[in-house]
Order: structure tokens, then sequence, then C-alpha cells
């Protein structure tokens, strides 16, 4: 897999790596911890588990439920100092920052966060792929 390792804390100490296909629209991210663990993540996983409050998420019966962002790409991302990274995903939403913990966190808990997803869009009759405009 061919990806630019660009974003980095500026604290040599931390060794994580947030990497983006060289591409102008990307679908996946590697990110890389000290620790030696390295998580492959897709641009929909992240936008669905962004930490920003967004006016697109729809709220059914309290909880909070992002849909139809199947095809979601990654425009650019910003590295925020040692904290985290600012991601600009191609529905424009770009209000949620990830800490370097929350992106471990995320890495580590992929398979179990993407069955919860799964699940709560189905419990509610909703799709990954986006709305049909008419």
């Amino acid at each position: 897999m061919n990806l630019e390792c660009n974003l980095a804390p500026e604290d040599l100490d931390i060794q994580s790596y947030f990497c983006l296909q060289p591409q102008s629209i990307r679908h996946l991210v590697e990110v890389q911890f000290a620790d030696g663990s390295t998580f492959h993540l897709s641009a929909e996983f992240l936008r669905v588990y962004s930490p920003a409050a967004d006016s697109k998420i729809r709220s059914i019966a309290g909880e909070k439920v992002i849909f139809g962002r199947r095809h979601v790409g990654i425009m650019s991302a910003e590295s925020i100092g040692n904290y985290g990274v600012r991601i600009l995903f191609d529905d424009l939403h770009k209000t949620g920052i990830f800490t370097w913990d929350y992106l471990h966190h995320l890495g580590s808990n992929k398979f179990s966060l993407s069955r919860n997803y799964i699940k709560t869009l189905r419990k509610h009759g909703l799709s990954r792929d986006p709305q049909r405009r008419k």
C-alpha cells in the first residue's frame, strides 16, 4: 500500500503517524503508533465516528446516527500540534479533531465499532449508501 506519511506530532518522542493515500480524494488512512500498532481505517469509518457534533447527524429516539457515507472521502488532513489530526471530508465535515488516543481506540476496536454501526443502521432502516436525490 503506497501511502504518504506526512502528518506526525511535532514532539519526536511521540511516534505516531497519520498516512494518506496519495490521491486527491482518499478513502483509507494508515495510523502508526510507537507501540508498534498500525491500523488501516476507512474514510467512512472515521466520518461515522468523528468526535464532532454535526448537523448532518440524524437523531432517532435520542440515538445519533450517521448514514449514507459509504463513498465519503478525505480531501485533506492537518496536524494539530501533538494533540491529533483534523480531517476534512469531501462532504465538507471538518470540525472533528481526532486525538492520537482516540485514533488508537478506533483502530483497536474497529471490528466491534463497525459491527455496532451496521446494527444501528439496520435497526433504523438506514443504509451506508447515500440517499438518491429525487
